[in-house]
Parts: C-alpha cells; sequence; structure tokens
C-alpha cells in the first residue's frame, strides 16, 4: 500500500523509525511537505509573511498531490505539550484532503479531545493504536 504520513512538525523526528517499520511490511512511504527542514515555514513567516501566503499555497496544493497518489494518510498524533494526542490545523487539513478523495485514514493514537474532534469522528479514520500491522 502506498501511505503519506503526516504530522506536526514538532514530530517529525518520530517518522523515521515508523517508516522503516511500514517498508518491512512492504509499505510505500511518502514524506510530508518540509520534512527535510520542518522548521523552514516559521522561519519564513518571521522573515516574509508574503512569500509565507505563497509558500502555503504552494504546499497546500502539493499536500494534495501527494495524497492524491497514495491509497492512505497515516496520521502521527503525539503529545504537544498538554495537548494529548495532537492534531494541529495542517494534519486536519491533509486529513479532510484525503477524506474528500476517498483515502483511508489511520491515526496512530486515539483522536484527541478538541474543539473540532467532532468533525475528526466524522472522516471516519482507522484508530490503529501504535499497532502498524492494521494498516492494510
Amino acid at each position: 500500500m502506498k501511505i503519506m504520513i503526516v504530522c506536526s512538525k514538532h514530530h517529525y523526528h518520530h517518522i523515521e523509525k515508523i517508516k522503516k517499520e511500514l517498508e518491512k511490511s512492504k509499505h510505500i512511504i511518502t514524506l510530508p511537505n518540509s520534512f527535510e527542514d520542518p522548521m523552514f515555514e516559521l522561519r519564513l513567516l518571521e522573515k516574509n509573511k508574503k512569500a509565507h501566503i505563497k509558500w502555503i499555497k504552494k504546499a497546500w496544493e502539493e499536500s494534495e498531490n501527494k495524497i492524491k497518489r497514495n491509497h492512505a494518510l497515516l496520521v502521527l498524533n503525539f503529545d504537544k505539550e498538554d495537548k494529548k494526542n495532537y492534531i494541529g490545523g495542517a494534519t486536519f487539513t491533509e486529513m479532510f484532503m484525503a477524506y474528500r478523495l476517498n483515502k483511508k485514514i489511520f491515526v496512530y493514537n486515539p483522536l484527541p479531545k478538541c474543539s473540532f474532534a467532532d468533525e475528526l469522528f466524522g472522516m471516519n479514520p482507522t484508530i490503529i493504536n501504535q499497532n502498524l500491522s492494521l494498516i492494510k
């Protein structure tokens, strides 16, 4: 299966280990945008807001194209500060893109309790509770 991994840029350090595990099961993995430089966006925003807006548009187009080329999305939702199983705005948007494109959505940990919990549940993701063998 072709799977795109998405998560908060603050959790990119978890991706390599999970990617290797999925590849052992013959899955083909697509990495998230800015994987090579997770904090690029924040530096760009501080430096040039107009350039940041252009970059965001390009990033959304890139995400959508990546999602189209994959069978599924794997959302890595780890704790961030005091937020349990955090899913941020960009990850939520990528989940919605996958939902609209009728792609499977797998979520690594239970969904967070947050202001958009109903929307997350409405996308009907498969919660795998860190069990990568459930991705089929």
